[in-house]
């Protein structure tokens, strides 16, 4: 098999997370279980305003703190152009290009193709929270190894609702997950996937947290401070016990980006790898 590169496009502006060190050892864990030929290159967008060419095979954007509101940065001119001229290659050219958004990556990418409506949430959404199929996450293969409803770490003070139907079926793009049921609050439910196309996926979830580092992550006293002083102890107990569960982050981490990363792979394989 020829060697798949992979551009790993790091939006956390140089703050301190998790999500690279999740994304990093997923893609090295399909590297050493399936023996694939991968190769890949980190770009700090935001801080260092570098942004890929078209060389890549595959594209994943990470979440990352701060605003996904339309900004003036230079970065951001060029992280939506690259988007476009992905979407352009893909309709024009036999050997596709596939791409994965996190969610603050999400988040821009939607507003940037006004298929939705972004705006800040009333308060922050923050655990390890029920994510609902959609009857089109129901057929979608990449959700196929997760139940309905499945549980992802969700942190985040912006939200994606109101969909522009019109928009979406001019991309052919669906919504393939909703966030958790509220019965009791009068607000739209968030967007929490989208397909935008056969090879551009997005979450507003975060599907690369890993159950081990989280945990580890989340007992740091500083961080288990921080939860407790503005989301209580419940909370904070919620989301250790979640993390312990192998049906929830576990389960999620291993079918969601790990899966992506396979059907790319599998696609940019040359047809002559397959015939006997």
């Amino acid at each position: 098999m020829s060697l798949v590169k992979i551009a790993v496009l790091d939006m956390n502006n140089n703050h301190a997370n998790e999500g690279m060190r999740c994304i990093l050892q997923l893609i090295r864990n399909v590297q050493g279980n399936d023996h694939d030929q991968l190769a890949f290159d980190v770009f700090n967008v935001r801080a260092e305003n570098q942004v890929p060419g078209l060389d890549y095979d595959i594209y994943i954007s990470s979440g990352g703190p701060g605003s996904p509101m339309a900004s003036t940065d230079a970065w951001e001119a060029r992280y939506f152009d690259l988007i476009d001229q992905l979407f352009d290659w893909n309709q024009r050219s036999e050997r596709k290009k596939f791409v994965f958004l996190i969610c603050h990556s999400f988040q821009l990418v939607t507003r940037h193709l006004d298929v939705a409506v972004l705006s800040r949430r009333r308060s922050t959404s923050f655990g390890i929270l029920p994510v609902h199929k959609t009857d089109d996450g129901c057929t979608e293969p990449l959700l196929r190894g997760l139940p309905d409803p499945f549980y992802a770490v969700d942190s985040r003070d912006y939200q994606i609702t109101s969909p522009n139907l019109e928009r979406m079926e001019e991309l052919g793009a669906t919504i393939l997950c909703l966030e958790k049921i509220r019965p009791h609050v009068p607000l739209d439910r968030a967007i929490m996937a989208v397909r935008f196309s056969p090879e551009i996926i997005g979450t507003q979830f975060h599907p690369e947290a890993d159950n081990e580092g989280m945990l580890r992550y989340f007992k740091k006293e500083e961080k288990r401070n921080q939860i407790i002083n503005n989301f209580g102890q419940a909370k904070y107990d919620d989301m250790v016990a979640y993390l312990q569960d192998p049906d929830k982050i576990p389960l999620t981490e291993s079918v969601i980006l790990p899966g992506f990363l396979r059907r790319a792979i599998s696609s940019l394989a040359p047809a002559e790898q397959f015939a006997e």
